[in-house]
């Protein structure tokens, strides 16, 4: 039976929740992420400012940072927080086109 969400559905899970990406206790998924995909940029704006340790070349820089994951689960790419989500569309098509 398929259930659509509306008239108050509510799920019975937990959609989202505030998680850590970088330093020591950082999620294992994002360690993952970082270890295949590079950083976007080189170095940290402040460092005094950033609430996490120990800071890390691949760290995340700030927020609406990308990863794309191919169905495999295999990360494919990262994106700069400023990459506008069109120029994704191309490497989310050849994925959907290719079994990689």
């Amino acid at each position: 039976m398929h259930v659509r969400p509306g008239n108050g559905f509510v799920p019975n899970f937990l959609l989202f929740k505030k998680t850590n990406v970088n330093g020591k206790n950082e999620e294992p998924l994002y360690t993952y992420l970082k270890r295949y995909c590079p950083a976007t940029r080189d170095g940290f704006s402040d460092s005094k400012e950033l609430m996490w340790n120990p800071l890390k070349v691949n760290d995340i820089r700030w927020n609406w940072e990308k990863f794309l994951v191919t169905r495999r689960g295999i990360p494919f790419m990262r994106y700069d927080p400023s990459t506008d989500p069109s120029v994704i569309a191309p490497d989310i098509e050849f994925l959907l086109q290719n079994d990689i």
